[in-house]
């Protein structure tokens, strides 16, 4: 995801996906100009755009407030949470592992929607307090809006659908049930899909039935939940398939490297443009130091190329893109995540033994696959 930085709370850091800017103007404009003068007409534009800001802003606090709650227990049980991001379909907490356990994933998935149920029951006690008392419309208007929509909120993501809350909820029982998590995963995910189906359709039937903006975010909507769902069963067999497994197993063994006082120039002339690979390794003084990947030299203006050295833009090992050859393969796989450079330089005594990319592991993976049909 692209975006930028909002801040931190509580150690959490908040970031804006560039996505999220196109809800929240919908949002905005959807309340504005639509349902705010429809349930309480008589008010200027300016009030109407008014209490579209004040809603459409509480709403995404209230979003905030739901995934934090993910992340407070996340951290409570010993899972390292970097932040959370807002984008187009909500929020999510990025975290560097899963949970342990089916009872830590029942927890930390159902304390979501108890929050969003929380703020629903708040924000309706707000409204009630508001009418009785003769709060301006203006007031109960908005109120109205964020109890509904933090009640719809708790409501579909308790759906049974993986990797919604109510799915990780459904997996955490089936997993302690089964005691497979691989087969938890796979039913739930399957939920899931049949979910995403049932969004795709009644988004078609609202479209073709004249309401083509709710029926395309639906569609939307299921075809977010159905990739996500795939991509979490992907992801789990590729941690199953890979457990026990360590790096030296995987990486390729002393790769081609460059030196840090190269010029990008010089860079692409005798290795990007002579070469197959993405990404070299970075070296200085026979040390490795870091990588250098075909997108960041991209990044950089053409013109900067003749002076820019390969050391000024690279990552560098200081970011977590390095590992020790007896390197479970399930720590690998969360440095690739984290760091998001997608290769590890595997490295002992300050000396390069090899390096492991995402086509490393794909090789490796077909090769155990037909090994495995041999035997």
């Amino acid at each position: 995801m692209q975006g930028f930085r909002l801040g931190s709370i509580f150690g959490f850091e908040i970031r804006i996906d560039l996505s999220w800017l196109v809800i929240f103007f919908l949002v905005l404009w959807t309340l504005g100009a639509g349902l705010f003068p429809a349930n309480y007409p008589g008010l200027d534009n300016t009030t109407y755009f008014g209490m579209g800001i004040v809603a459409t802003l509480l709403f995404f606090a209230s979003l905030l407030a739901h995934e934090l709650s993910h992340s407070f227990v996340a951290r409570s049980k010993g899972i390292p949470v970097e932040g959370i991001t807002l984008f187009i379909f909500g929020g999510v907490s990025r975290t560097r592992m899963d949970a342990e356990t089916p009872g830590d994933e029942f927890q930390i998935a159902v304390i979501g929607p108890v929050t969003s149920l929380v703020l629903s029951a708040l924000f309706g006690l707000l409204w009630y307090i508001g009418r009785n008392a003769g709060w301006s419309v203006v007031i109960n208007g908005v109120t109205s809006y964020l109890a509904s929509i933090n009640l719809i909120l708790a409501i579909f993501n308790m759906l049974p659908g993986f990797p919604l809350d109510g799915g990780r909820v459904f997996r955490s029982l089936v997993w302690k049930y089964t005691g497979n998590l691989k087969k938890a995963t796979q039913i739930a995910s399957t939920g899931g899909k049949l979910l995403a189906y049932l969004l795709i359709f009644l988004g078609l039937l609202q479209t073709f039935g004249g309401a083509v903006l709710g029926g395309l975010w639906f569609v939307l909507i299921g075809w977010f939940l159905y990739t996500a769902a795939e991509a979490s069963y992907e992801e789990i067999l590729l941690r199953t398939s890979l457990q026990g497994v360590r790096a030296r197993e995987v990486m390729t063994p002393y790769p081609e490297t460059v030196d840090g006082d190269l010029t990008l120039q010089e860079l692409v002339d005798k290795y990007f443009l002579s070469r197959r690979y993405h990404s070299f390794p970075v070296m200085q003084d026979s040390k490795p130091i870091g990588i250098i990947t075909l997108n960041k030299v991209k990044d950089i203006p053409r013109e900067e190329w003749i002076y820019r050295t390969v050391q000024e833009a690279m990552i560098p090992t200081e970011q977590g893109i390095s590992a020790r050859p007896e390197e479970q393969m399930s720590q690998i796989l969360e440095k690739m995540q984290t760091s998001g450079v997608r290769r590890v330089l595997v490295t002992q005594d300050d000396l390069l033994t090899g390096i492991i990319t995402t086509n490393d592991i794909a090789n490796w993976l077909q090769r155990r696959q037909e090994f495995g049909k041999v035997a």
